[in-house]
């Protein structure tokens, strides 16, 4: 089994749904706690063991390849300034020269496409592909579950949770072949389908180790739902070709895309935090008093 040691990360979007926020800067630069969403999935993928980072961006996401640069000036005030600890800080998140790489989508044409646009860089090997829209809080990563799962299984593999039935017009949902809990064989895929229309309520979950057929398939440039190209679409036409199954990961998922689930986000980082974490819960009871009914 051919080892996963690149991965995609599709960050050319506008984030319409930050607004204001995101007019002037990266969707994916806003920050859980401080630290931005990009760099949680980053993170995620290194502890992973992905030795290739290959982020498929748009000509307004600079920030974001800044971020992962070095810093000179600011080290330098900061060692003068004896701040060692958020100078470690800045230096951890540096990547070695060569790792990194940046590639522009030139025109929103979908996932699918944004994945597409990384097929020289990812070359004939099987490839991660990390949303970072969606972050994960586990013990384990949930692509080193998903690396696990592929070493045993081939093919494509994705990360799979269980979603309520009125919500997967939301989602790509999978149909299932088998299902021993952990492991599904998937025997197909379905793009945001109405509830009467779902085959299941099984869904995908922003993390993916795809096999380089999934390239070829994304090649044809077939616009799917919305008038896109959709990487479901490209995984399901390998079914039957290259095996499918997801993994019911350990951890919790945030969906950041929207201002909610990164509010929820905020708070479950920070109260994971030992720093803060008695302060914040302190915060919440305050709001909790405010927002309570009287006499309640």
């Amino acid at each position: 089994m051919a080892k996963v040691r690149k991965a995609v990360f599709p960050v050319a979007g506008m984030g319409t749904r930050f607004l204001p926020a995101t007019k002037a800067m990266a969707k994916e630069m806003l920050t859980i706690v401080d630290k931005p969403l990009i760099q949680y999935v980053v993170e995620e993928a290194a502890a992973s063991g992905i030795e290739e980072f290959i982020l498929v961006t748009a000509r307004h996401k600079g920030e974001i390849e800044d971020h992962f640069d070095r810093s000179v000036e600011l080290e330098g005030a900061l060692e003068d300034g004896r701040k060692r600890r958020e100078r470690k800080a800045v230096e951890e998140m540096v990547l070695q020269p060569g790792q990194i790489a940046y590639i522009r989508q030139q025109e929103p044409l979908g996932l699918g496409h944004a994945v597409w646009c990384a097929r020289y860089a990812v070359g004939d090997e099987p490839f991660a592909v990390l949303l970072p829209d969606e972050i994960m809080l586990a013990d384990e990563p949930v692509l080193a579950q998903l690396l696990s799962a592929h070493a045993e299984v081939g093919g494509n593999v994705v990360a799979v949770m269980d979603v309520p039935r009125d919500r997967t017009a939301r989602y790509g949902i999978l149909d299932v072949a088998e299902d021993d809990g952990r492991l599904v064989r998937v025997k197909g895929l379905v793009e945001k389908p109405e509830p009467d229309a779902a085959p299941s309520t099984l869904s995908l979950a922003g993390r993916y180790v795809l096999d380089p057929q999934v390239m070829e398939a994304l090649g044809r440039q077939e616009a799917g739902r919305g008038g896109e190209i959709q990487l479901t679409d490209a995984i399901a036409a390998t079914i039957g070709t290259i095996p499918l199954h997801g993994v019911r990961f350990e951890g919790h998922r945030f969906d950041c895309g929207s201002p909610l689930g990164f509010l929820e986000a905020n708070l479950a980082y920070a109260l994971g935090r030992a720093d803060i974490a008695e302060d914040v819960q302190d915060m919440l009871r305050r709001y909790a008093g405010v927002a309570a009914p009287k006499g309640g």
